[in-house]
């Protein structure tokens, strides 16, 4: 590895294009944190934003008003702000109302970091999303099938979780698809309140070695990679949940 490493250390020195991440360790570690960092953000904000819709399309069929209002007005919020908007809300305003906490040290820091609160924001931004994408899912159940499992003596709650759900999810599931690569999308700006995800730290190895040029092209090729990656699982995904009259 070595010798493979030292081959773009050449490669600069000779043309000039520096991509110092791949001869230099330290910025190669820093880049490796950012990749991991970016996978992480991007796994947990994917579980929270479904976990959201699923709990969201449930309580959209409450029986009580101010339920249905409150998931509603949700929705509304988040589908129709900025979600850069929502980042910088929970980091700068619900962050500065929050009690802090006191460190090993005797200072103070706040309750929740950069990280956290990216996981909150881009959870909620894209579970309302969501929570419509798997109303309509269940929508397209038909009413027939929900009528027999009543006769049958299922409650709403397992007809929700046992029938109604796994045949929306079918459904669903491409609409689901590309809210969920758009999400990945999205993740970028968690850049904006210094979490140190993959651009972060690029913006830190081209701001030490004046590269931007090289460390746009890496970027543009890495986030395709781990889009296409993510879009090739989830189509797979799509085929093989298939199942006749439920696409």
């Amino acid at each position: 590895m070595e010798l493979f490493f030292e081959w773009f250390r050449v490669l600069y020195d000779t043309t000039g294009i520096n991509l110092p991440f791949l001869y230099d360790s330290y910025d190669r570690g820093r880049m490796l944190d950012g990749f991991l960092t970016t996978i992480k953000l991007s796994i947990v904000c994917l579980i929270c934003s479904v976990i959201i819709g699923i709990v969201g399309a449930w309580l959209q069929a409450s029986a009580f008003t101010w339920t249905r209002r409150f998931v509603n007005g949700y929705i509304q919020l988040f589908r129709n702000t900025p979600p850069l908007v929502q980042l910088y809300f929970f980091y700068f305003a619900v962050g500065a109302l929050l009690p802090k906490v006191e460190t090993d040290w005797g200072g103070q820091a706040p309750m929740f970091g950069s990280f956290a609160w990216a996981v909150i924001s881009l959870s909620f931004f894209a579970g309302a999303f969501n929570v419509e994408i798997f109303r309509s899912g269940i929508e397209a159940v038909p009413k027939s099938t929900v009528e027999a499992a009543e006769s049958l003596g299922f409650s709403r709650l397992q007809i929700y979780r046992d029938i109604t759900l796994p045949l929306a999810f079918r459904v669903c599931l491409p609409a689901l698809n590309n809210n969920l690569v758009n999400l990945v999308k999205t993740t970028t700006l968690a850049y904006a309140i210094a979490v140190p995800e993959m651009l972060y730290e690029a913006n830190q190895i081209w701001s030490d070695n004046v590269n931007v040029t090289e460390m746009m092209f890496f970027l543009l090729i890495a986030y395709f990679v781990l889009v296409g990656v993510l879009v090739w699982g989830m189509n797979s995904w799509e085929r093989n949940m298939k199942i006749p009259g439920y696409g």
